[in-house]
Formats: C-alpha cells, structure tokens, sequence
C-alpha cells in the first residue's frame, strides 16, 4: 500500500510539473519572455484570499439575478423579438422588470435604442430637467463625454442650450465629501443631483455603494425633492449591493459594460422610481409613446443570457483589475486603487508619467486580443474628448469595456485605465502582455522583476 501511495504521489507530481512546464511553453509562445511569466506567477500567489472573496461576491450576484428572472416569470417567449412599433412586446417589457428587480427599484427602462453610456445618463438628464434648473455634481467633474452634454464644453443640444445651469463641488483632497461645501450648492432651483461612481479620468477613488447612500441621505435630509441620480457604469455586480438599495433615484448604465455580461451587442439602461423612468421613456420615444413602443429586433436572447452571466463576467475582470494593480505596484507604479484596497468597480488606473508608458500598455492589451491582435492602436482626437486618446479593445462587441480593454487620455498625469477580460484566464494574459510590452520598451528594467 506505501508503495503504491508513492507511486501515485509521483505520478500526480509529475503530472502537476508537466502541466506547469506545459503552460509556461504556451505563455513564451504567445510572447510572454521567462522573466515576466515568473513575476507575475509570484504575484498570483498572494492573491488567493482576494480571489476567494470576489467569487463570494460573484455567487451572491447569480442568485440574486435567477431570482429575478424566477420572480418575473421569463419563459421562452421573452427570448424572441418583436418589429415595428413593437406594441405589446412581452420579453422587453419582462426585461425591464427583471432590471428594476435586480436594482431594487420601481421601474427599469431598459431598451437596444439606447446607444452607450453617455447616451444613457444624457437621457436620464434631459429627461429629469426643465428650463431653469439646475443640475449639482458633488463629486466633482463629470466623466469627458459628459462635458458637452451638460455645456461644460459647448456643443449643439446641450443642456446649457436649453437653459438648465450647472454647478460641482470638488472632493476634498483625501477624497471625502464636502459636505459644507455641498449644503452651500444645494438651492432652489437644484433640481437633479448626478453621483458618478466610477473615476472617469481621474485617479480619485471609485464610490462604495455605502459612500453613495450616505451621500443621498446627505442630500435628502436638506432637499427630499431632489433626484439623486447615479452613474453606475463600471460598478454594476462588483458588490452585493447597488446604488437603488441606498435611495436612488435613477441608476444609468450601459449593456455593453458589466450588466450586457459581454454578449449585449448595444443598449443601456435607466432603473430608478417610476416617474423618473416614465420621463426617460417619453423622451427616448415620443411623448404619448413612452414605453409601449420600441421593438427589441430579435436581441432579447443576448441581453437576458448577458445578464444572466454578468456576475461570473464581471467577477472575471475584477480578478484582472486586482492583479494588474498588484503586479504594477511593485514596480513603483502610481495604481488606483491600490492593491489592498477594497474594489467599487473594475478600473484599474496604473500611472506612468510618460506618454510612452500609457501607449505601450495598451498595445499590449491589445496585442492579447482574440479580435484585431495584429492591429497597433495608436492615439487620435476622439469626439468628446479634449485630448488625444489611445484604447486599446480587440473586442467581439465594438467598444465593449466589459471585454479586455484599456484606454487613457495622452495628458498628464499619463495614466491609464485597465477594464474587463470575459474570462479571467484572459484578462492574465492581457496583463502579462502589457507588462512584456513595457519592458520591451525598455520602460521596465529586467532587474525590477527580480530576475
């Protein structure tokens, strides 16, 4: 019996070195030198606790979401697609209420005529708002794509153009509220409150689910009236909880980021009271319409399968964003948040101080790409964006920032965002390869990977 138990213990030994050499062969032959697939496999091995807990998380989230689906009674026919008009369509209207269950709100409006994230939160703004108003971020400036929807940066439609005024409170330096400096802002004629949870471009930190509550009770204890309205983008399922369960009035976000679970093709979403989604409806459509029109085109099976998987997905490129920042740290890189910090959405900034460092970064995302890898992204003057941007998304879905992606503005403080990986093997590798691409450059020494 001792022999035999040796025995097995040998061939389970040899086994286990056969795989590892095995998997080291296929990293060098996808271009992963020795010294970085060594480093990064040093890094993974303090990350088993962290791990552990997003997929805590993650089966939270499946549940909650077959709950959902279980509550709202989606059968078959909620899968198939309407055309026209779309009068009477059973999946999209099942749809929005699974949405406005997962998010813990009255109403969902949840529809592929929505086109992206700024289309989202521009429609739930122009919605809300009348002449007159005015519109307070007290978290500080808005995400780039914004400024010309609010009249930041003037353009054509804006909400500037219609008379509605605009006004922000900036952080405190630690990232705190300014509470004193909110009370001050909060007028007559405040009307919306927008709370972007994310960073944007910016290194602040992301927003808990409890900073945003307490935030919204903040406001509703001096203004009840107010919409308090959230930018959920990026942020969707990395906790247990989201911004309706703390008093939102309307959460935005896109389906080609977490909720879409990388197989939505398009759309976003606004969940929020039931007035506040009304109001978005009759905008999106036609006063009089609202609602009741808007055919789903046969794309109801992505977007319920999509969200369906959108825990695990999202799960995925939380574990990429944990490890990029834990890899990069060491190397006296400028990562936010840092690698012991606890996780609000799946950005991951990493600061390079040189234009060279974001671009190399991302070409090397994107050379780990399954789309466009022998493509070399390069910086250009993107609309809405007062700077040359580089991203970088060999993406199945055009854009998506749920797949493996990474993007930055070529300013100072030249730092870029990592976002998503559909899998977590994927996102590794994607991370690996920025690495290697870096040092390529010559922008990481050998002797930092402690070869």
């Amino acid at each position: 019996m001792c022999r035999q138990g040796g025995t097995l213990s040998f061939l389970e030994d040899m086994v286990k070195r056969m795989t590892e050499n095995g998997l080291k062969d296929m990293y060098a032959g996808m271009g992963i030198g020795e010294e970085v697939y060594e480093y990064g496999r040093r890094i993974l091995g303090t990350l088993e606790d962290r791990f552990r807990e997003i997929d805590r998380i993650a089966e939270y989230n499946q549940l909650k979401v077959v709950r959902a689906m279980q509550e709202s009674q989606v059968s078959e026919a909620c899968l198939l697609g309407t055309t026209g008009y779309g009068y009477n369509d059973l999946g999209r209207d099942r749809l929005e209420e699974v949405y406005a269950r997962v998010f813990h709100t009255e109403d969902a409006l949840v529809r592929p005529q929505i086109t992206c994230g700024t289309h989202a939160l521009a429609l739930a703004l122009m919605s809300n708002l009348r002449p007159g108003d005015e519109l307070l971020s007290p978290v500080g400036k808005p995400y780039d794509t914004l400024e010309e929807v609010i009249g930041i940066r003037p353009s054509k439609g804006s909400l500037a153009e219609y008379g509605i005024t605009y006004r922000q409170v900036e952080l405190l330096p630690d990232g705190s509220f300014d509470y004193e400096g909110i009370r001050r802002a909060l007028h007559e004629r405040t009307r919306l409150v927008t709370i972007q949870r994310s960073k944007g471009y910016q290194t602040r930190p992301t927003l808990s689910v409890e900073r945003i509550g307490e935030m919204i009770s903040f406001i509703k204890g001096i203004r009840p009236d107010v919409i308090c309205m959230v930018d959920n983008c990026y942020g969707e399922f990395v906790e247990t909880t989201e911004p309706g369960d703390v008093g939102a009035d309307m959460v935005v976000g896109s389906l080609i980021k977490n909720p879409g679970g990388g197989l939505a093709p398009i759309g976003g979403y606004i969940a929020g009271t039931r007035e506040c989604v009304e109001n978005a409806a009759f905008r999106l459509t036609s006063p009089g319409l609202g609602k009741e029109v808007g055919a789903s085109l046969g794309i109801l099976k992505d977007f319920y399968q999509g969200l369906f998987l959108a825990p695990t997905v999202t799960a995925a490129a939380l574990k990429g964003a944990v490890f990029a920042a834990s890899l990069y740290e060491p190397l006296g890189f400028d990562v936010v948040p840092d690698s012991r910090e606890s996780r609000h959405d799946i950005i991951q900034a990493v600061t390079f101080g040189s234009p060279e460092g974001v671009i190399a970064f991302c070409q090397g995302i994107q050379a780990a790409a399954p789309v466009d890898s022998h493509v070399t992204p390069e910086p250009w003057d993107m609309p809405g964006y007062d700077a040359k941007v580089i991203m970088a998304a060999g993406a199945f879905v055009s854009g998506s920032s749920i797949e493996l992606s990474a993007d930055g503005p070529i300013k100072p403080p030249y730092a870029v965002y990592f976002q998503g990986g559909l899998t977590w093997h994927h996102a590794c590798f994607g991370i690996l390869k920025s690495l290697q691409a870096l040092k390529d450059a010559g922008l990481v020494a050998r002797e930092a990977l402690g070869v």
